[in-house]
């Protein structure tokens, strides 16, 4: 079992259900611009409280730290359990950016029903952290499963598009879809466990517990059939190709906010990395497994760069991008091997800067022509040259430029996918080909050349709040870019650990199927 090391105070309750309380209490708040004040309050409150945790967080350490235990349901073994390793401690910080950011953003962008606004993304806020934070599986299924009510009245009540009630109810059915199959292989991991427990006579009888979990054997059938169950689960949140096709409606339709943590926040590959591949190391590293998941991966690169690259609207072409980016991080965490799944992780970070990014870009310009389709712009840069300078430099990162975020993790994939399979890395080099051609191929057109027709003659460049968003994304991609060691410092000992965890199965399997054989 992996070392926990409790806190003296229960830091991450605080950071757990301090923003569903400040929703609550905005309850009683009328004037909107108290609110809004209010909200961003409770925001910077919690990316304090984040950044403390991240500062006395032991690096290189592969415990699970500032734990909580407390028994909620101890007949069922479901207990509200809190820790945080190198897996997950810096999607706790990137979690509290992010939403400070969106606060800012929706500032002057949200202009009706500014409170239940802000009570749903404070409610999303605590939905999002709880999956972070759970090690139990039941308390992470709870969570996850309550972020779909914030996310689907942000999409429904104030996105921009048409089809966003059918966009909101697609993206609630699919979720819904993957839960199902979840939660059937969580009930198998359980069984699994009663059934070892009455055979070692164990005072625990049941447990949903992740450090429990580890320490009970399961045979590689149950493990295969818990893998795909939970495969499903997190792939259809992801998404996973082919279980993409809700994500580019929701991020059209959805409301700036909300595409901010759809496609900054990789929840479904979070879960691969957090409960799949320790839980179930043989069947992650099984052949078939591995062929059939690398391959889907392989293919959402390739897809998700050339849908981007035919897209003339730019959220749209940003959602295929995210598919695309997505199918990088697949393809790094089933190489199962250090520089793949180191890679892996920090580019799911990464993402939640630079995707995250370049939505709130595809905010300013939709503020200022009140659409992003290509017709719409060109010859911009002059303009608003500001806006066209940040625009470039989140795109660069989002392609992986060198000196940026996105260089370090892409290339950490492509190493360790190299590393397990030569074709594997030589199909992924042609993501990275086609998404530079992508992006150049649209900033082009939209910042550069002639000035469209189209274009506002008194269009203003970028104002302070969307300057201090610019801004903030700006030092987190070029201080990863220049400077990744802090970062990779927090992730290795946890990512070492789940390589030590895949190498002793292998090694367990070697020697039993040696005494089979005798």
């Amino acid at each position: 079992m992996l070392e926990e090391l409790t806190a003296v105070f229960p830091i991450l309750s605080c950071i757990l259900f301090l923003p569903v309380v400040g929703a609550i209490v905005l309850w009683f708040v009328d004037d909107e611009d108290t609110v809004r004040s209010s909200t961003l309050t409770i925001a910077l409150v919690e990316l304090a409280l984040s950044v403390f945790v991240l500062l006395r967080f032991i690096p290189e350490s592969a415990a699970m730290q500032f734990a909580e235990r407390v028994q909620w349901i101890p007949a069922l073994g479901i207990s509200y359990h809190l820790a945080v390793d190198g897996i997950s401690v810096l999607f706790v910080g990137l979690t509290a950016f992010l939403t400070v950011l969106v606060v800012v953003y929706s500032w002057d962008t949200i202009r009706h029903q500014v409170k239940l606004y802000m009570m749903c993304l404070l409610a999303l806020e605590t939905t999002t952290m709880g999956v972070f934070l759970s090690l139990d599986l039941i308390l992470f299924f709870v969570f996850w499963e309550l972020m779909l009510i914030p996310s689907y009245f942000m999409i429904k009540l104030w996105g921009g598009g048409a089809e966003r009630h059918y966009a909101a109810l697609k993206f609630v059915i699919y979720t819904l879809l993957g839960s199902v199959f979840m939660l059937v292989g969580i009930a198998l991991l359980d069984i699994n466990y009663h059934q070892w427990a009455s055979l070692h006579h164990s005072d625990h009888a049941y447990s949903f517990d992740l450090l429990e979990l580890l320490t009970v054997p399961i045979p590689i059938g149950q493990q295969i059939l818990i893998f795909w169950l939970m495969f499903l689960g997190f792939a259809f949140k992801a998404p996973v190709f082919p279980f993409h096709t809700w994500l580019p409606d929701a991020l059209l339709e959805g409301p700036i906010g909300m595409a901010v943590v759809l496609a900054g926040l990789k929840l479904g590959t979070f879960g691969f990395i957090r409960f799949s591949i320790p839980l179930l190391p043989d069947a992650s590293k099984s052949d078939t497994v591995v062929m059939v998941v690398v391959v889907l991966g392989l293919c959402a690169i390739l897809y998700g760069a050339w849908m981007a690259l035919v897209q003339s609207d730019f959220r749209r072409l940003l959602a295929y991008s995210s598919v695309s980016h997505l199918g990088f991080v697949v393809v790094g965490l089933f190489a199962l091997n250090y520089q793949g799944l180191q890679g892996s992780l920090l580019t799911m970070i990464n993402l939640g800067f630079s995707t995250a990014g370049l939505f709130f870009i595809a905010g300013f310009l939709y503020s200022r022509q009140q659409t992003t389709q290509l017709a719409a712009f060109g010859g911009m840069a002059r303009q608003v040259p500001l806006l066209a300078t940040f625009f470039l430099i989140i795109g660069l990162a989002s392609i992986g430029l060198p000196g940026t975020n996105g260089f370090v993790g892409e290339f950490l994939i492509l190493l360790g996918a190299f590393e397990a399979k030569w074709w594997v890395g030589s199909v992924a080099v042609l993501g990275v080909i086609f998404g530079a051609a992508y992006f150049l191929w649209y900033y082009e057109r939209s910042m550069l050349g002639p000035l469209g027709s189209a274009v506002k003659s008194t269009m203003s460049d970028l104002q302070l709040r969307e300057m201090v968003i610019a801004v903030s994304l700006s030092i987190m991609i070029l201080w990863i870019g220049l400077y990744p060691s802090p970062f990779l410092r927090i992730m290795n000992g946890s990512v070492q650990a789940l390589v030590d965890r895949l190498q002793q199965e292998k090694t367990a399997a070697l020697d039993n199927s040696v005494t089979e054989g005798r």
